[in-house]
């Protein structure tokens, strides 16, 4: 390889604007310290957006020592940790906003039904349910899976069987089947944990 290639050129002119940089840059602010001081540290509480700069070793024995809240008390410390969840910004409770009390919605909703009617939407009627009027919805019927309809079927009730019917229904079957009761029956032993098995299906999934 010559020694005037293009790559020795690359590796001489790096180098070059390397120490360009390290020449222009300002000297570190540690005292009694003159070497390039090319890394940022913070100035403290109330200085956002100027900084230090340090060199390498002393930025890291800068940081150690930094601390954001000297000075202040635990009390003050405290507040600051509370009012940085909202960005510092001032909040409410419900209620003692009271410039909220003049908005347009707030004014419009406290002015009676007729009021409220032009600026709330109710194209299912579910307002006018509220105060007696317009046909009521049925609430629909729950799609069964196919273990949830085989349970209902094992313990012998309609899909449509509340909490109640169930569990009085379980009583039952438990009662009329268990081994006890049928001098250790194989069939009825089977039938016992069916029924077992069953309402446990329909109390995880919430039937009862």
């Amino acid at each position: 390889m010559k020694l005037d290639s293009k790559y020795f050129d690359r590796i001489r002119t790096r180098r070059k604007a390397q120490q360009e940089t390290a020449a222009e840059a300002p000297t570190c602010q540690w005292d009694g310290c003159d070497r390039p001081g090319v890394h940022r540290a913070p100035v403290g509480r109330n200085a956002e957006g100027q900084f230090f700069l340090f060199c390498f070793e002393h930025v890291k024995e800068y940081n150690k020592g930094y601390n954001y809240f000297s000075g202040l008390s635990d009390t003050e410390i405290a507040r600051y940790q509370k009012e940085a969840i909202t960005g510092h910004r001032p909040t409410w409770t419900v209620g003692v906003n009271k410039s909220a009390k003049h908005a347009p919605l707030h004014s419009t909703l406290r002015s009676g039904s007729a009021a409220s009617n032009h600026r709330i939407k109710d194209p299912f009627g579910f307002v006018a349910e509220g105060r007696g009027a317009g046909p009521r919805m049925q609430p629909q019927a729950r799609k069964l899976k196919t273990l949830e309809a085989k349970a209902f079927d094992t313990m012998g009730l309609a899909a449509s069987a509340n909490a109640t019917e169930i569990k009085s229904r379980y009583k039952e079957l438990v009662k009329k089947h268990h081994p006890d009761a049928n001098g250790g029956d194989r069939g009825s032993e089977e039938r016992f944990r069916a029924v077992i098995q069953a309402y446990q299906l329909l109390k995880q999934a919430g039937f009862c």
